[in-house]
């Protein structure tokens, strides 16, 4: 069992290591083809209006302008935005900041905002270091209890139905649709209204958060033409914990799926060699090469040393 094992090991790293280079190397080729040409034409309309500012208004210097939009980028990254003559702060009050610790410890990490201070980014190492295990424990948790209240609400199902597998997979699949319309499809109704999105940027936003992937192009209450009510921020903060909680989950299936594939090739792959051996102990057995080490394989300790040696006797006879 032990070497069987070890063989399963052995040749399943590489295939799943090409089969990951293969998938992630598909996504980049489908990407670039998508992508690119949006990016040379944002690049090429850019450096046109740099060229344009500065011939309309010659008293500009290149080198100022480049040092304003550095400038206006660095703001930005600490949370600053102009408005008009004035600027806008609220980024790192105690809402912003409760929003990026959530976003700090559930490694969603969107990019958009970051400490500044040195002492901000040490503490925030400090921080994620034991509220990273922390969130992890409190979302194990949340797992466990929806998976518990799917099988309590399945076995009352078979009490009073007397169903059993329909039981399971009714519960299972209302959880996944429960799932779908609290976390991915009506989130983005409530962004459409408070961030002025389309639906398919809420859902982009709600699976990029909940999957942990956190690109920061999309990030809640960060425009500054809008006012946001005190409570949007925790609301979503509690969303996040219970979305990727449940997500969690339906990852888990999909790799328990995977693997149980993986487990049923390597079945057929066991029987297949099983089948090989089979005919190949017939073939020595007729030709009379079924020698002593057969019979120690498969019952010496049933059998004494003379019937061991009949055995073979008789093998070799024939």
């Amino acid at each position: 069992m032990g070497a069987a094992e070890a063989r399963r090991r052995r040749w399943g790293v590489p295939v799943l290591l090409v089969a990951y280079v293969g998938y992630v190397g598909l996504g980049a080729g489908v990407l670039q083809a998508l992508e690119r040409p949006a990016e040379v034409q944002a690049a090429r309309r850019l450096l046109q209006q740099h060229w344009e500012l500065l011939a309309n208004h010659t008293c500009l210097r290149g080198a100022a302008l480049q040092r304003l939009i550095q400038g206006i980028i660095e703001a930005y990254k600490s949370g600053v935005t102009l408005q008009g003559n004035t600027t806008s702060l609220g980024r790192w009050d105690f809402s912003g900041s409760f929003f990026f610790s959530i976003s700090a410890i559930t490694t969603i990490g969107y990019g958009n905002l970051s400490p500044s201070t040195v002492a901000g980014r040490i503490f925030c190492i400090l921080f994620a270091l034991f509220g990273i295990p922390l969130n992890l424990v409190l979302l194990n948790e949340i797992g466990q209890v929806m998976l518990l209240g799917v099988q309590r609400c399945a076995h009352r199902l078979e009490e009073m139905f007397h169903w059993k597998i329909k039981a399971a997979l009714l519960m299972k699949t209302c959880a996944l649709v429960s799932g779908l319309l609290l976390f991915l499809l009506l989130p983005p109704l409530l962004f459409s209204d408070k961030e002025g999105w389309t639906y398919e940027e809420g859902f982009y936003y709600s699976f990029i958060t909940l999957s942990t992937i956190g690109f920061g192009d999309y990030v809640i209450g960060m425009n500054p033409d809008r006012t946001y009510p005190g409570w949007y921020k925790n609301v979503i903060s509690l969303w996040i914990l219970f979305g990727m909680a449940w997500l969690a989950l339906v990852i888990k299936f999909c790799i328990n799926l995977l693997e149980s594939s993986s487990d049923f090739c390597q079945c057929n792959k066991k029987s297949t060699e099983l089948a090989e051996d089979l005919m190949d102990d017939g073939k020595n057995s007729m030709t009379g090469l079924h020698d002593v080490e057969s019979c120690n394989d498969k019952g010496t300790e049933t059998k004494g040393p003379d019937e061991c040696h009949i055995h073979t006797a008789s093998a070799v006879a024939l």
